[in-house]
């Protein structure tokens, strides 16, 4: 198949489950989108067992798309500078401390205790798993994609403080969390720094680094979009910013995902106000709203149809499970060390460990990470155990997101 097929079909079968799903069953879109793609991609391997040619033909057809590069360089630029755009800044600003602590600290305690989990639970299955590639699932499995649970925190009415640290967190997570990933694979590979002390250095220059392109860039645009009043053009601006700024930030060696988001915050609120006509801010505003929705929707459905190119055995299964928990439990303490030492500095519910925890969901980034992993022995018992964490999220977590907040109360009051 050509890749325009490729990419109708894909398109065909995620417009199909939203439909199928808006008509049958009710669920929220993404979870619905996901659970069917998922259930289509059991299908498939089911009948494979008898007509091997049919799952031949599928999983050929889904090898053909390279999910971390669709992800990395296709999606995740304009999800980010998206979800950064309707971000309030002075309510991140507010939370900043918080934010800051999770989307570093945070992420480093999660992959170093996800690491140390699987590496002393794996030999109880029979299974020798180096620490480096231990730490390596941690750093992959430790960015938050809170997108599927954020409706349901509104609709269940928590406090606007839990869902700008949720938020905020995500935001950021992410780019630390790839750094965090490429400087330890470049560790294994012998691609990278020779030292931990180098591979830190690394790891700070590229956040510092994609903070500051970000502001530059960000101001770039923002100087573009006051200067002009033509909506088409201010919207191209701000795609050439998502995808062009996210490819030159690579370029230079810097944290894209972070440049990009703060891209978005500059545009999202100093543009708004100062750079835009009301015409161009309504305009631009719908179109990325619709854009992320849109793009959110092929992920997750991408996400579910992903199983069908996975080479994963039952052997894997087993693992993939035990990874749920360690996972779960590492996120508890990620979170909660790090509240712990800012109660001096800000309030927090009795609520706000239980909520962050369950409500960091994983989704794409991380699937992606997983794949661009290098060949060695236990390559799929990682990429099963991060499948499996993610499907659990986005079914489990995110569905029961919303009674969890009414079970504890929590729908109103500071978070």
């Amino acid at each position: 198949m050509s890749v325009f097929q490729v990419i109708s079909l894909i398109i065909t079968l995620v417009a199909l489950f939203g439909y199928l799903n808006h008509r049958f069953i009710g669920l929220p879109d993404i979870i619905g989108i996901t659970a069917m793609g998922l259930v289509v991609s059991l299908i498939v391997t089911a009948v494979g067992a008898t007509n091997p040619e049919v799952t031949q033909w599928a999983t050929a057809t889904m090898r053909e798309v390279n999910f971390s590069e669709v992800v990395f360089h296709g999606l995740l630029g304009m999800l980010l500078f998206a979800g950064s755009l309707h971000v309030n800044l002075a309510e991140l600003a507010g939370e900043k401390w918080v934010i800051l602590v999770m989307a570093t600290a945070g992420v480093v305690l999660s992959t170093v205790l996800v690491g140390m989990g699987l590496y002393y639970a794996a030999p109880l299955l029979g299974l020798g798993l180096p620490f480096i590639y231990c730490l390596l699932f941690g750093a992959l499995i430790a960015p938050t994609d809170p997108i599927a649970v954020l409706g349901l925190l509104r609709k269940a009415g928590v406090e606007k403080t839990l869902q700008t640290r949720i938020t905020g967190e995500s935001l950021f997570n992410d780019g630390t969390g790839v750094v965090l990933f490429l400087t330890l694979l470049g560790l294994v590979t012998g691609a990278g720094e020779a030292s931990v002390p180098q591979a830190i250095w690394l790891l700070a220059r590229e956040v510092a680094g994609g903070l500051i392109f970000g502001i530059a860039a960000g101001f770039a645009g923002f100087y573009l979009l006051k200067t002009i009043d033509s909506y088409a053009v201010e919207i191209l601006v701000t795609l050439s910013m998502a995808t062009a700024g996210y490819s030159a930030a690579e370029a230079l060696h810097l944290s894209a995902p972070i440049a990009v988001v703060v891209m978005g915050l500059i545009v999202g609120n100093h543009g708004k106000r100062f750079a835009m006509s009301d015409h161009t801010r309504e305009q631009l505003f719908s179109f990325w709203e619709l854009t992320d929705e849109l793009l959110n929707l092929l992920l997750f459905g991408l996400i579910g149809l992903e199983v069908i190119a996975l080479s994963i055995s039952v052997r894997d299964l087993l693992p993939a499970l035990i990874a749920i928990p360690i996972v779960l439990v590492a996120r508890w303490i990620s979170v909660a060390l790090p509240i712990g030492a800012l109660r001096q500095m800000r309030q927090f519910s009795p609520h706000t460990i239980k909520l962050m925890t369950w409500g960091g969901l994983r989704g794409g980034i991380s699937i992606a990470l997983a794949l661009s992993l290098p060949a060695f022995a236990g390559r799929e018992t990682l990429i099963a155990a991060t499948y499996v964490v993610v499907i659990f999220s986005i079914l489990v977590q995110a569905l029961t997101m919303g009674p969890l907040v009414r079970w504890l109360g929590a729908s109103t009051g500071d978070a």
